[in-house]
């Protein structure tokens, strides 16, 4: 099968090209229309109870206002310090002056009442006084406010504390004159309480409930909202004759918290809720699901009609421009086919502002220099020859001359110069150190024994000689270092220090928690502040130290104070540090921090 499949796999490059940018745009296209559509029903559900949470909040909102409203006239009642007082005096059947004076007192009641009923919104505000006295905002003809006694809630009301309410719900209108145009009402009672605790009245305002339901008819169609109290039943909302019955859609709505979808009998509900604060009533907002999504899903739909039309056209403009983008490269592969059958005088002769023409004028380019690289790359070969030639050359010339002077030292001991011996030896020793190209780093034991073989080479040359003292901690022995890192300092410290006269150079290395404290110090003449900060300010330099007498003196070095600064911060990086204490007539002290590295921690 897979040999089926290879046989009829195209061979050009422009079928091939063209083959895969339609692989390349048709699986992305096709994963990106799966993704879209369900992304697309995810943003539909989403927009969908987005709509319906905004309008349940419009709706919230104004049956929150509607609903504090009443809480207003209560709360004036029963705060009202004017009203409350008057209150009192009547219901302890305590009223000052005579009968005029008590109407015109009874008539200011009634008048704050009455001055309480929202604009165009009737409220019906009774209060009822322990010794049945009354006064209301509506005629005793359409209502006896006695009757309130009789209600069934009446005795709940006992059980009331400072500003609570008690939220009736809604029950059928007690009033004759708007019972016909408004069939049911919603009550709020409160308690009216002297500073004893006892009861003296009741405040009790009552509203129609299509005063809640003209609220609901603002929504979108097929969106329907209930207002239902703690027990579930229907205050407002719905269809005429559901009000003050239990919500039928209940227990498919109880574990809803906000909003979400929900199937009830099969189909799918878009189902919103909210809390009103203060009563414990809650808002229910219920619509078909197709319904909800029907404008939303036209436009997506729309939408992918659309996409789907462009990427064919898409498609199509894509075949037609590769192939002939293409056609540039299929002359050069023919080119190339007679260049691999060598003919090297072949030219394709594609050109162009583009990476092809590039190409084409390019391997022009390469043809013609084939016969001249070809010439370069020989001489190359014989330059490198060369090149390894003198560099075992170089490397065999050193050697000799340490073996030379190995066999001079050996005739020196045999004609009894053990002193001309010795010297030969440490030269030969420091020569050897020299030329070995191994590794640029070297244990601080190896440059302890180079440093030793310095000091007695120099001590030869010299009169009197120089006492090198060495107190190394035996881990430090095992810390790498670059090679002839303190043959430097030591020359310094015989040459400028001591001036070759006889002295003690003192080495010590004390390891610390982070790094080795190696410290190089001389009794030798010291300086004073001045060449102190002429040094630090050489060792700061980036550009290099110029040339000075130490560096003119050393015999192997070379390089100065500066030169061993820079191959140890190099070495190490800027966790490196170099300190000098030096005093007239007292010698000199350089102390160096050498930072730990993994090496160390290993071993």
């Amino acid at each position: 099968m897979f040999k089926r499949l290879r046989e009829l796999a195209p061979t050009s490059i422009r079928h091939k090209l063209i083959i895969a940018s339609i692989a390349c745009i048709l699986v992305p296209a096709a994963l990106t229309l799966i993704i879209y559509n369900s992304l697309t029903q995810e943003a539909v559900q989403r927009q969908a109870i987005s709509n319906a949470e905004d309008s349940l909040k419009l709706v919230n909102g104004s049956v929150i206002n509607r609903l504090k409203g009443m809480l207003t006239i209560a709360n004036y009642v029963q705060v009202n310090p004017g009203l409350k007082a008057y209150l009192k005096l009547v219901a302890s059947n305590n009223e000052v002056g005579d009968k005029y004076q008590r109407f015109m007192d009874a008539n200011r009641v009634l008048e704050q009442l009455d001055s309480l009923t929202f604009v165009g919104e009737a409220s019906y505000v009774t209060v009822l006084l322990t010794n049945d006295s009354y006064f209301m905002n509506y005629s005793v003809s359409d209502y006896k406010p006695l009757d309130i006694k009789k209600k069934a809630w009446f005795e709940k009301l006992t059980e009331l504390r400072g500003l609570d309410s008690y939220w009736i719900g809604v029950e059928p209108t007690d009033y004759s004159y708007d019972k016909f145009d408004h069939p049911y009402q919603v009550t709020l009672a409160r308690t009216l309480r002297l500073d004893s605790g006892g009861i003296y009245g009741y405040v009790v305002v009552t509203i129609m409930e299509d005063q809640l339901n003209h609220i609901f008819g603002n929504l979108s169609a097929g969106q329907k909202v209930v207002l239902l109290d703690e027990a579930g039943t229907i205050v407002s909302g719905g269809d005429a004759g559901s009000i003050g019955k239990p919500f039928p859609y209940a227990a498919a709505t109880n574990g809803v918290k906000e909003s979400s979808i929900v199937s009830i009998a099969g189909d799918k509900y878009l189902v919103a809720q909210q809390q009103i604060p203060f009563n414990g009533w809650r808002l229910v907002l219920m619509q078909p699901y197709k319904e909800s999504i029907v404008d939303i899903s036209s436009i997506f739909n729309r939408v992918f009609v659309i996409q789907l039309i462009s990427f064919f056209i898409f498609l199509l403009l894509l075949i037609t421009l590769v192939r002939a983008f293409t056609k540039p490269l299929v002359r050069l592969g023919k080119v190339t086919t007679a260049v691999q059958r060598g003919n090297l005088m072949v030219r394709s002769g594609v050109r162009g502002n583009d990476e092809i023409g590039r190409l084409g004028f390019l391997f022009d380019q390469m043809l013609d220099r084939v016969k001249e690289m070809i010439v370069e790359v020989s001489d190359t070969q014989a330059r490198k020859r060369k090149a390894e030639l003198k560099m075992l050359q170089a490397q065999i010339n050193p050697h000799f001359l340490f073996n030379v002077l190995n066999s001079i030292r050996m005739k020196v001991m045999k004609r009894g110069d053990p002193e001309s011996a010795k010297m030969i030896g440490s030269l030969s020793m420091l020569l050897r150190m020299t030329i070995s190209r191994e590794e640029d780093e070297i244990s601080l034991h190896e440059e302890m024994d180079l440093v030793a073989h310095y000091v007695a080479l120099m001590n030869l040359r010299q009169k009197e000689e120089a006492e090198l003292q060495l107190d190394i901690a035996p881990e430090a022995f095992l810390i790498k270092v670059p090679r002839f890192f303190l043959q430097p300092l030591v020359e310094n410290a015989l040459i400028h220090g001591l001036s070759q006269q006889p002295g003690l150079i003192s080495i010590r290395a004390i390891m610390q928690e982070k790094y080795v404290l190696l410290t190089v110090e001389d009794n030798g003449r010291g300086m004073d502040a001045l060449q102190l900060e002429r040094i630090y300010r050489k060792m700061d330099s980036s550009e290099g130290s110029l040339p000075d007498k130490e560096e003119g003196n050393s015999s192997f070095s070379g390089m100065g104070l500066h030169n061993v600064v820079e191959r140890m911060r190099i070495l190490f990086g800027d966790a490196f540090d170099i300190k000098m204490y030096s005093e007239l007539g007292k010698g000199t002290a350089i102390e160096m921090h050498i930072p730990h590295r993994e090496e160390l921690r290993d071993v």
